[in-house]
């Protein structure tokens, strides 16, 4: 780390005086560097953002802006150079402005930009890669042993992804294989994951979010990760084994593994998934020492899957002895509604009545829990969707209540009432059966 930020610094003293020039130039580029040369800077500074030097990122919008202006700047002649040319469609795939490409596509009379790529690459940067998904697969492909070649890789997956998931993985495999290290294998791999979780293939899931961890911890894209790691987990709890999360989650410190254990513990709980919830809290005990507030919400997590059970007076003592100012607003509000559902499962059933609507007081205090309503990736699709499964909530979540009451309740913490009172319901219609 210390070589890398010494690096960094050494870069960015060079780049300065680059960019101030002559005394009567200045805060311009020096006109005798040649866009590719200052390409590779550029690929420097992201990769070291994503390896986790996050103070780097103001240098890579400078580098951005930089390589801007020299590129509408150069003197055409030195795009018959093709790593310059390179240098270009890169600089525009990585987060650069597009209206530079369709300046310099303009400006190529001499042909020096292949019109295929530029067309296609154009297309895509308007928001219009759908459109030329085959095409832009197809030029990848030739292109695929190229200077250009993991990044066009890494387009061709963002186009292909809505329409044939399955061939998008294979551009992201191809693209991290080419560009080992660097910030494309970051956002291949990330998105790779986020494919192998909605299409179920936990395998490939599990070998994505091992190298993920081990590789890019540190990525100010990791969020990202967590956030697919975590639902990876609780979707499929039920093929991994405990070993299978461990062997991901050692490769981080303490810190990010209670963290994990802990979200984990909350969806699995939301969701019903005792065994998983139990585990993952129990694990995040282990792991919080002395701190209270860590330790509060592994309780808290923990006991919300013995709620709607025989064992609710055991759970809701639980809840209740857990401090209020150890909670944040959103899990105050999640104890809440455990609250909602303990009342559901102690009151006494009216076998002569339809059991199937609540009583207005739990909905009103249902409707009351709310919850609360993260550098940008230079990879991402202009007009990109995330690629993860839309949640899909129960038909009859909510469904007793007004629309503008719906609307406030957290889909969470709906879950997680419906849930509860959908396994009530199950045994009122038993006993309306059995009569009185």
């Amino acid at each position: 780390m210390a070589i890398r930020r010494l690096s960094l610094c050494l870069l960015l003293s060079g780049l300065a005086a680059l960019a101030v020039g002559s005394l009567g130039h200045a805060q311009t580029v020096d006109e005798t560097l040649e866009p590719y040369r200052m390409l590779r800077s550029l690929q420097f500074v992201q990769d070291t953002v994503i390896r986790g030097d996050h103070s780097a990122a103001e240098m890579q919008r400078f580098m951005l802006g930089t390589i801007d202006e020299r590129l509408r700047t150069a003197d055409p002649k030195l795009y018959q150079d093709p790593r310059n040319v390179d240098a270009a469609l890169i600089y525009a795939m990585s987060g650069g402005n597009p209206a530079t490409l369709e300046y310099l596509v303009a400006r190529d009379i001499d042909g020096n930009f292949d019109n295929r790529v530029s067309d296609a690459l154009r297309k895509y940067l308007s928001g219009k890669g759908t459109l030329i998904a085959r095409s832009l697969g197809d030029i990848a492909n030739e292109y695929k042993n190229a200077k250009i070649g993991p990044y066009l890789a890494l387009v061709a997956g963002n186009v292909t992804l809505t329409k044939d998931p399955v061939a998008a993985l294979k551009f992201y495999d191809w693209a991290r294989l080419t560009a080992p290290g660097t910030i494309v294998e970051e956002a291949a791999m990330r998105r790779s994951l986020a494919i192998a979780v909605d299409a179920k293939i936990v395998e490939k899931a599990s070998l994505y979010a091992n190298g993920y961890a081990r590789r890019f911890l540190y990525s100010p894209y990791a969020s990202q990760f967590a956030d697919l790691f975590v639902r990876f987990v609780v979707e499929h709890y039920d093929v991994l084994q405990p070993q299978d999360i461990e062997a991901t989650l050692g490769y981080m410190d303490v810190d990010r593994r209670r963290e994990i254990y802990l979200r984990v513990a909350r969806e699995a709980a939301i969701a019903g998934r005792k065994d998983l919830a139990t585990m993952a809290a129990d694990q995040a005990r282990l792991l919080s020492g002395s701190e209270q507030g860590a330790d509060a919400l592994a309780n808290l997590y923990g006991s919300l899957v013995g709620v709607p059970t025989e064992n609710v007076d055991d759970a809701m003592a639980v809840l209740m002895q857990i401090p209020e100012e150890a909670l944040s607003p959103r899990d105050r509000a999640l104890r809440q509604a455990a609250e909602t559902v303990a009342k559901e499962v102690l009151r006494k059933p009216q076998p002569n009545q339809p059991a199937s609507t609540p009583p207005r007081e739990a909905e009103d205090e249902t409707a009351a829990a709310a919850a609360d309503p993260d550098l940008q990736d230079p990879f991402a699709q202009p007009s990109e969707t995330v690629p993860v499964s839309a949640e899909v909530q129960p038909a009859a979540a909510g469904a007793a209540l007004p629309k503008a009451e719906q609307a406030d309740i957290d889909p969470e913490l709906r879950t997680f009432v419906d849930t509860g009172r959908s396994k009530l319901d199950a045994i009122d219609d038993l006993l309306e059966k059995e009569g009185p």
